[in-house]
């Protein structure tokens, strides 16, 4: 799939383990397993609001996370196709793209519903796994109190802005497109 989209598809979008599995087959980029899964909702700094991608994002952004591993800023940085256009202190590089925004990858969830998390969480416990409440998720970090959505605007622009300003620019005939390496 990875490989036919160098060739067929103008703009991929590649979220979590997605984006880890295409960063390492179109770069070579090694995840890195956590000490302890990532879980909850992280503070973001936007990096680049120049983009098309990141038009209109606030300076800090809200992101949702539920991962095991990471793929480092260092090794993203090594890379100089790509940008590092969002990323957290405690979560690290959220959202990284080629300078042509072919291809975009989120290791975060701006797509998550408001109870994803919560679902994923009492999930675990029901089956005795040792898990921690989602970070800044629950009101007061209590589950059970509400929860709290800080992400679902960024998330929807975000979305909006690849429809708008990077999916819609893609070619009528996908033979006239540049092959990606």
């Amino acid at each position: 799939i990875m490989e036919y989209t160098k060739t067929n598809v103008f703009s991929t979008l590649y979220i979590c383990w997605g984006a880890q599995a295409a960063l390492y087959y179109h770069y070579g980029l090694n995840k890195q397993i956590l000490p302890k899964k990532l879980f909850g909702v992280f503070k973001h700094k936007t990096l680049d609001k120049r983009s098309e991608i990141t038009r209109g994002f606030d300076d800090e952004i809200y992101v949702p996370h539920s991962r095991n591993a990471t793929v480092n800023k260092k090794d993203i940085q090594k890379v100089k196709e790509l940008n590092i256009l969002v990323e957290s202190r405690t979560a690290g590089v959220h959202l990284a793209a080629t300078k042509d925004n072919r291809r975009i990858f989120l290791q975060g969830h701006m797509e998550y519903d408001k109870d994803t998390l919560k679902r994923e969480y009492l999930r675990d416990v029901k089956k005795g796994i040792n898990i921690g409440v989602p970070v800044n998720y629950f009101t007061d970090n209590d589950p059970e109190k509400d929860v709290i959505i800080k992400w679902s605007g960024q998330g929807n622009l975000f979305f909006a802005n690849w429809l708008n300003y990077i999916y819609q620019e893609t070619p009528f005939d996908l033979n006239t497109l540049t092959p990606l390496g």
